[in-house]
C-alpha cells in the first residue's frame, strides 16, 4: 500500500494560480502518476500524467497550456501547477499512482491502483 496525501487546494479567483502537492511515501514504481478531478454530479476525469521513471508528460486538452505536472523524486512528491484558472476547473482533485502490473491507458482511472483522499479547488468568476 502506498499512501498518497494531497495538499494545496483552496479558493481562488479566475485567472489565479494554485499548486497542488501529492506526497507519495514509498512509491518506487517507475510507471505513471497522474492527477484526476471530479466536479459535483460529474464523472472523475483525467487531468495529466507523468512517467516517473522515463519522463514524459501528458495533459487533457482542457488544461493544456495552463497546467503543468512534475515530480520531485527526492521529496517523493508529485505536483500540479495550475495557472490561468477558470471556474470550470472547480473540482476535487485527486492524485493517483499505478503499479508494475498496471495496464491500459495512462488517462484511464482503471490503470491506477493508489489514490489520495482529494483536495478541493474552487475557482470563482
Amino acid at each position: 500500500q502506498v499512501p498518497l496525501v494531497e495538499s494545496g487546494g483552496g479558493s481562488v479567483q479566475a485567472g489565479g494560480s494554485l499548486r497542488l502537492s501529492c506526497r507519495a511515501s514509498g512509491y518506487t514504481n517507475s510507471g505513471y502518476m497522474a492527477w484526476f478531478r471530479q466536479a459535483p454530479g460529474k464523472e472523475r476525469e483525467w487531468v495529466a500524467s507523468i512517467g516517473t521513471g522515463f519522463g514524459g508528460r501528458w495533459f487533457a486538452d482542457s488544461v493544456k497550456g495552463r497546467f503543468n505536472i512534475s515530480r520531485d523524486n527526492d521529496k517523493e512528491t508529485l505536483y500540479l501547477q495550475m495557472d490561468s484558472l477558470k471556474p470550470e476547473d472547480t473540482a476535487m482533485y485527486y492524485c493517483a499512482a499505478d503499479t508494475i502490473t498496471s495496464g491500459g491507458s495512462r488517462s484511464a482511472t482503471g490503470r491506477y491502483v493508489y489514490w489520495g483522499q482529494g483536495t478541493q479547488v474552487t475557482v470563482s468568476s
